[in-house]
């Protein structure tokens, strides 16, 4: 949007910028370009000065030349035919004897971006190349590599490569930096630049004449070599040693990465690597800038994966300190999780204790949490803060202790008396669903030891309908079961009323669902509920250890020095929140596995899916899965709903060849999975929600037809300014036609076998043969047999389509083996 009077000051500005007066004063004409310049930055439109600005490009001035090529550079694209008059003058400013003058119009030149002006531009930057002044040599290198990127298609000329490879020996180290920038851009397509054994050992004995980003820059292009011999390789880390301990973290980085890749086959050598970036890394740790402090505490992380006593010694540098933001808190609480022994972990639960009564509540429940994981090891310890804490009767403290303490009983049951009377009257204070769902957890597991619990479920019950949360109704139907098993004389009534609430007054399709299957499976005894609801317990005599064992150095090396160990906090944490630990241990275990596996599915446009291998240089983690998928915005059951009757009332009017449409796609696929429509409700929402997408109903297992309605929202990244989301609305049916169609076969079979006992043994092979061949269509036909997966999107992405049809593959394909 202009600015008002816009207009007004750019006639006043064309005028003056055409007054003789003022062209005849320097210093009042430079002052009405720095006027232009200025309105330019405030996102005025003073495109319509172009000519008067190309005539003050003819000046001896620097300043002025500096202002008119910003003005000139900004708007070239809009007026390329009036940008072809200031060719002359950039390429007369080429010869000036001035080098700041050369290197100030070579970078002009090349800013241009105009196809049109290339075959003027190449003539100068070839003579660049060969100048005297290396700041103009500089400028001539990268401009090369601006040309190509401007037309990638164009031919390679083979003597600019040759040029640009021979000045990798310039005297100037940054010709050199920027000789490699410029040959990497320009032969991406063929691998980049060729790194031999000649230019490596140049580059290695110049490493100290860079500055910082020549040095990271060159120590990242290095990595491509292999050493041709272990003598040589072991040189080549003698050059490397003192870039190892460098006090500039982005350097020590660097080699570090570099170390690893040259010692892939010499673990001993990666080890005592590691051990070398100790004092670096905590110096970066103390570092001013709190970015630099956040990574270096993330790659800790990653080398404590390999030698879980790296920083044991230095723990107190992990201590928090008042003013740090909430993330690097919580990194360094996770930090200090690793750090946990016998000596130390009296003063780390006192450190720690102090951080649950933060005033940010995210970071006083990562404390807790921190308190919890330790306690798997120190469970006395642990109990006893954990218990003093619920005294507070604050809100988020209390629901943080309560869900840590779920969490705790799962793996450690020892812990579960000292719980269960911690749990009494702590009701009261919760008040967030994650919260509520902990306390029904462990009431409903553990509720014969806690003498309060039918009371405090009935209090659960009577408010069961202004209850919001979806969740916390599912774990509460599962707990009045549970109780009702061992407690049935106080439990039967609420019971009652709670299963006559969800099955003819709750609107959710959800909660409806499981109180059928309850209800049903009340009606099969009360033995056959204790199967399915009181499964085997572990031995409470039976502890765990805490820590993981030591990784090999290859398993993360190639995530060192990336993006990658930054973006692992959330995933540690985020199942913790997520229903009942029992829903969730086991989908995230195996499921995780196997949607970071070295296969990935790839769905192509017929329809058919192939299971391929990807590329080694590719980590697994950011390549296979290219987009995120998030539950929010949520919808509402009746949202969901009007949404897929409005796309099928269209859909179907239109007819099968409108199904695609620029904001609307809909794809219909079959997945053999057979078992998923017998997993139980609990099972299937687990591992949904585990990636992200959300069921909102399904009908009861063994039910045919067996339907599930999913959605989620899929966000895809174009380009570091730009994201792409969409809605994914879903529908997964399963009649059972082929197994209704194959058991009538087999009835008709066994009549005619049973009619003829006579020629029962010699019509045997035939029957079997004739079954089969019947079978065989069935079999083959997968539509039939599989599971049908309807898929509605908005707007339409077929990109990101795919990406999660292959997502949700894997979790039926995971879900029907765990079945099986």
């Amino acid at each position: 949007m202009p600015y008002l009077g816009s207009e007004d000051s750019v006639r006043e500005l064309r005028r003056a910028l055409s007054n003789p007066n003022i062209q005849s004063d320097p210093l009042r004409y430079r002052n009405t370009i720095l006027r232009v310049i200025r309105l330019m930055s405030q996102g005025v439109d003073v495109s319509g000065l172009f000519s008067e600005m190309v005539k003050a490009c003819a000046t001896v001035d620097i300043v002025q030349k500096k202002l008119v090529y910003i003005f000139l550079c900004s708007y070239a694209t809009l007026n390329p035919e009036l940008s072809l008059l200031v060719i002359n003058t950039l390429r007369k400013d080429c010869q000036d004897p001035n080098p700041m003058v050369r290197s100030l119009a070579l970078r002009n030149m090349s800013n241009l971006r105009l196809p049109s002006l290339v075959e003027y531009v190449e003539q100068p930057l070839t003579a660049g190349l060969r100048d005297k002044a290396a700041g103009v040599r500089r400028v001539a290198v990268l401009g090369w590599a601006k040309l190509h990127n401007l037309q990638p298609n164009s031919e390679i000329d083979a003597a600019v490569v040759n040029e640009l490879y021979n000045l990798l020996r310039d005297p100037d180290p940054v010709v050199m930096v920027n000789c490699l920038r410029a040959l990497e851009e320009i032969l991406k397509e063929e691998g980049g630049v060729a790194i031999n054994k000649p230019i490596t050992h140049h580059l290695l004995n110049r490493l100290k004449e860079c500055d910082i980003w020549g040095q990271c820059e060159v120590l990242r292009i290095l990595q491509r070599y292999r050493p041709q011999s272990e003598d040589e390789l072991f040189d080549i880390l003698s050059l490397l040693d003192t870039s190892l301990v460098s006090p500039h973290p982005p350097v020590m980085a660097a080699t570090f990465s570099l170390f690893l890749s040259l010692c892939s086959g010499l673990p001993a050598v990666s080890l005592a690597a590691v051990e070398r970036v100790r004092a670096p890394l905590l110096a970066a740790c103390g570092s001013v800038s709190r970015e630099m402090r956040f990574t270096a505490l993330c790659h800790i992380q990653l080398l404590l994966r390999s030698l879980p006593g790296l920083m044991g010694a230095h723990y107190k540098r992990f201590f928090c300190g008042y003013a740090e933001p909430a993330y690097i808190k919580q990194r360094k609480m996770q930090v200090l999780v690793e750090l946990v022994n016998d000596e130390n972990v009296a003063m780390l639960l006192d450190e720690l204790k102090g951080y649950c009564t933060d005033v940010n509540t995210d970071t006083a429940h990562a404390a807790i949490t921190a308190i919890g994981r330790i306690g798997r090891s120190y469970s006395d310890k642990c109990l006893e803060i954990l218990t003093g804490l619920l005294g507070l009767k604050q809100e988020h403290i209390t629901s943080a202790v309560v869900q840590t303490m779920r969490d705790l009983v799962w793996v450690c049951p020892q812990c579960s008396d000292t719980v269960c009377l911690a749990l009494e009257g702590c009701e009261e204070a919760l008040q967030d669903s994650q919260g509520r769902q902990a306390l029904l957890w462990l009431l409903g597991v553990y509720g014969e030891r806690v003498s309060s619990a039918p009371y405090t479920l009935e209090v659960f019950i009577d408010r069961v309908r202004s209850e919001a949360s979806l969740g916390v109704k599912m774990e509460l139907l599962t707990a009045a079961m549970r109780l009702f098993l061992c407690r049935p004389a106080e439990t039967q009534d609420m019971l009652g009323r709670l299963l006559h609430y969800c099955i003819d007054e709750e609107t959710d399709m959800c909660v409806r669902d499981q109180a059928l299957l309850y209800y049903r499976l009340l009606h099969c005894g009360t033995e056959e509920t204790q199967k399915v609801l009181q499964g085997r317990r572990s031995d409470p005599s039976l502890g765990v250890l805490i820590g993981r064992h030591a990784e090999p150095v290859s398993q993360w090396a190639r995530s060192f020095n990336t993006l990658e160990p930054l973006k692992q906090s959330a995933v540690e944490t985020e199942s913790a929140s997520r229903g009942s630990p029992e829903h969730v241990s086991k989908a995230k275990t195996d499921l995780s596995d196997t949607l970071n596996a070295s296969q990935v599915d790839k769905v192509h446009a017929d329809g058919a899916i192939q299971r391929s291998e990807p590329s080694p240089n590719v980590l697994a983690s950011d390549a296979i899965v290219p987009l995120s998928l998030s539950l929010s915005p949520a919808l509402s059951p009746e949202e969901f709903e009007h949404l897929w009757l409005r796309r099928q009332g269209a859909h179907a009017e239109r007819g099968a060849e409108d199904r695609e449409e620029k904001d609307y796609m809909c794809v219909e696929e079959h997945i053999r999975c057979p078992a998923v429509p017998h997993c139980s409700p609990q099972s299937l929402q687990a591992a949904m929600q585990l990636v992200n997408i959300q069921t909102l109903a399904f009908t009861p297992p063994h039910t045919l037809p067996w339907r599930v309605y999913l959605y989620t929202h899929t966000q895809q990244t174009r380009s570091p300014d730009t994201s792409h989301s969409t809605l994914i609305l879903g529908e997964l049916l399963y009649t059972g036609e082929a197994s209704q169609k194959v058991g009538e076969t087999g009835m008709r079979d066994k009549t005619m076998v049973e009619g003829g006992e006579e020629e029962q043994v010699r019509q045997k092979e035939e029957v079997i043969v004739a079954g089969l061949k019947r079978r065989e269509p069935l079999r083959k036909d997968g539509e039939e047999e599989g599971i049908k997966v309807t898929l509605k999107q908005q707007p339409s992405d077929e990109e990101a389509l795919r990406g999660f049809l292959s997502i949700l593959t894997t979790v039926l394909h995971t879900l029907s083996s765990e079945r099986a």
